[in-house]
Formats: structure tokens, sequence, C-alpha cells
């Protein structure tokens, strides 16, 4: 569907095995960080030339901004040369090579992928530890890589995926989401953009008098992100660690109550056309409601900007996005955010070179040509650099609000039982009142308990 390339964070099936990934987790990289910019001893010109191979997932942001942004690396490492293999399956076009001890010293794919490669290296230990990348100077400025980043990125079960504070994936594009609404709409009516979930219900007061919803979604699959930062708000990242790896009772905690009363409250308010459209071929209705004013907000990602771009709009509509109210005055707001990561394979020849690139992706440079095709990294600062719409959506973090990233474990597979339907795909019958809130507790707590035992 319309937002697949961006849902890196959810987990994806370990179904791609690699026969020559066991193992070894030692680097065969004999280089240092300096010596790209040091010409070998060796008098032969072959020899003068370091070469790193980067394999990237072709996505929408296309494959000339890495090859200008490869030009302006080598620019500043003589001696470097960048072999890239850009494409748009790149699992199928690398696998075979690395099963031959054919490795990439650097890969651009995210977990989620079709065929798991990214979670299988994981899962084999088939990592190189990035944790010093966080700590090494950006090129050309005075900063490390760390203090470029947004706070958290690398603090999730996915760049730090042993859970040892390790990091050994980095993180890329980013895409915020939240609630999106008519900011045209509400400077209209004179109504506020609540900031706690008691201002919410007070709004959808006042906007049903005069005949307008308060909520609609695409689908109930967009309940992942809305779900997770809720999560994290009424009980913090620790409790939304647990819930994630289906800890025993997790369900029945005072925490996860306040959850389950916000989204079956929310249900009450909702727009009622909303899940008879909620499907892959009329979500896009859902989505109008927002432009047409007939509901206030909804969760989507900066994406649905472009996929509505041609879709008619009320007059003075412009777009508008917030994170989630907080459960109390002063309380935390979160935004869930997909996002892509880069690695290092353990048996890559050139690790600390990769490194070394990678360092560079986080300069001003490199992100200045990655920002022109839409592609913006977790840099602190970067929103301010954006234009239009953009510079809205990537500023949320910028003003105050927290970035939840990670998604529900993978486990080892149990017929019958999908989390993601259970948890989200109810909603719907939330809505039409075709389930209870208890009914719903009853059916995440049944799953929870079958996957517990599966966690990989």
């Amino acid at each position: 569907m319309m937002r697949k390339v961006l849902s890196l964070a959810l987990t994806a099936a370990l179904s791609l095995s690699l026969a020559a990934c066991g193992g070894n987790t030692e680097s065969n990289s004999s280089s240092t960080s300096t010596d790209a910019t040091n010409t070998s001893k060796n008098s032969n010109s072959t020899a003068e030339t370091r070469t790193l191979k980067l394999a990237a997932l072709e996505t929408a942001y296309g494959s000339d901004v890495w090859k200008e942004v490869i030009s302006g690396f080598e620019k500043a490492n003589p001696g470097v040369k960048v072999e890239t293999t850009i494409d748009k399956s790149l699992e199928d076009v690398i696998g075979p090579g690395m099963k031959s001890g054919d490795f990439p010293d650097v890969i651009h794919l995210a977990v989620g992928q079709p065929k798991g490669l990214t979670e299988t290296f994981i899962k084999d230990n088939n990592l190189s530890d990035l944790t010093d990348v966080l700590s090494m100077t950006v090129p050309g400025e005075s900063v490390t890589v760390k203090e470029k980043l947004i706070p958290g990125f690398t603090d999730t079960t996915i760049t730090n995926p042993y859970g040892d504070g390790k990091t050994f994936l980095m993180p890329m594009f980013y895409s915020p989401t939240g609630l999106f609404y008519n900011a045209g709409l509400l400077e209209e009516k004179g109504w506020s953009v609540p900031t706690t979930w008691d201002e919410m219900w007070a709004l959808g007061d006042k906007a049903k008098a005069d005949g307008i919803a308060l909520f609609s979604y695409p689908t109930t699959g967009y309940f992942d992100s809305f779900f997770y930062a809720l999560l994290n708000e009424v009980g913090g990242p620790e409790f939304f660690t647990k819930a994630m790896n289906y800890t025993e009772g997790i369900w029945q905690s005072p925490e996860a109550t306040q959850a389950f009363d916000i989204i079956n409250k929310l249900a009450t308010y909702t727009e009622k056309t909303v899940p008879a459209n909620g499907n892959k071929d009329n979500f896009t209705k859902n989505q109008q409601l927002i432009l047409d004013n007939k509901a206030i907000f909804m969760p989507n990602g900066t994406w649905v900007v472009g996929e509505m771009g041609k879709a008619p709009r009320a007059e003075g509509f412009k777009w508008g996005f917030t994170a989630l109210p907080a459960v109390k005055t002063g309380g935390d707001r979160f935004s869930y955010t997909f996002f892509e990561q880069i690695w290092v394979p353990a048996k890559a020849k050139n690790a600390d070179l990769a490194k070394q690139f990678i360092t560079y992706l986080y300069s001003d440079e490199a992100a200045g040509i990655f920002a022109k095709v839409g592609a913006v990294q977790p840099i602190k600062g970067m929103a301010s650099k954006l234009e239009g719409d953009n510079k809205l959506f990537y500023s949320i973090y910028d003003g105050g609000a927290k970035a939840a990233m990670g998604a529900f474990a993978t486990t080892e597979p149990v017929e019958g039982v999908s989390i993601s339907d259970t948890v989200f795909g109810t909603v719907d019958s939330l809505v039409t009142k075709a389930k209870t809130q208890a009914q719903w507790v009853e059916a995440i707590t049944k799953a929870s308990d079958q996957l517990r035992g599966a966690l990989k």
C-alpha cells in the first residue's frame, strides 16, 4: 500500500538464510579511518586506490542522489573509489554474491523488507559494531555524529538489536507520523490544537455541534504508529519495550488500560463511515474527510501530502501536523517515526573505511544533497533547512515532541496469531460497536501470551 516503502520499522519474517554468513563477527579490514586520505606506500598505481563497496536499496528517492553524495565523499578522500550496487530488488541482487563470500562494505537496507535480509544478519550476529561511529567527528565539522543526531534515534531496539547498549545499525532517512488536520479550519473556527486528551474530547464536542467528526483514519493499519506513540505517553519507553516483548500481565496494567480507554473513547468520536472505507481500495475517502472539513484529525505520515496532492479541498485548506496529545498537562507528547538504516556486514573487507563513509553521510554537505530529493535524516536543525510542508512536518521534534520508535518483537510463526490484526485491526469493530473494549483486551492478552514463548 501507500506507505510500504516507509513502514520500515515494522517487523518482518526472517525468510532468508545466508549460508556464508555464520559465526565470525571479526572484521577482515586492516585499514584505519585515516588511511583514506593517504596514498599507499606501494608504488603500483592500482594499490594506491582503495575501493569501498556500497549496496543501497533504490527507493522513491532514486539512485542519482547516491551518486552525488558519493562524488562528494570521493572528492574529500583522494585515493578512494566507491563502487555502487543500487537496485529496487537489492536483496535478490546481492544475496548470491554474499553466499559465495563477496560482501559489500556498506549496506543501506532497512528492516522490514520482503526477504528479511537485514533481520537475518541481525539474528546471526553478522553485523559490525558501529558504536564508535557515534564518537567520530563529522568530516569538515567540529561535532561528532552523536552530537548531530536527534536524541533517541540510536537508542532503539532496531539500531541496538541485542540490548547491550551497542549500536549496530545507524539511522538514515526518517518520516515522522502524527495527527494531520486542516489548519485553515481550526483558524476559521477559532479552535486551538489540543495539547492534552481532555482538550481533545472538549474539541470533539464542539466539532460535533457543527456537524464535524473529531477523527478519521485511512485504515486500521495506521493505528500501529498511533498505538506505539500512545504507549510511550502512558508509560514511557521502558513500559513500551515491555509491551513490545509481550511481558506477562502488561495488558492488565494501569498504563495499558489508560491507552485502551483513550482509543475506545476516540472510536466514539470517529466519523461513522470510516470502517466501511478503511481498505486498500477506498482509504483515500477517509483521508478526503479531512480535506472536506468532515473530520478534524487523522493519523498518517508525511507521504499523505503527495497521495492527496491532486484531491479537491475546502477553501482555505492548509496542512497542519501535531504529535499525539499528552495524557496530562505537562506530560510527554510523542510522534512515532519510521526510519531506514545503514549497516556494515561483519565480513566487510573495509569496515573502517565504511565507518568513515557513514560518518560523512551525516555531514551538512551530504545531508543537504539528500534533502533535495526529500530524503531527510534525523539531524538536529534539518527542519529549518527544509521548505513548504516538509518544514512543518520535520520540525515536530524541534518543538518538544519526543520520537517513538520500535515495534512488536519478531517471533517464530504461531499459527492463527497476528498481533497486528488483533491490536490494530479490531479498531473498526470498536467504531461499529461490534466488539467491546473488554473483548479487545482479552484477545490481545491471548495473542500476547501465545507469542511470548515464540520470541526469537
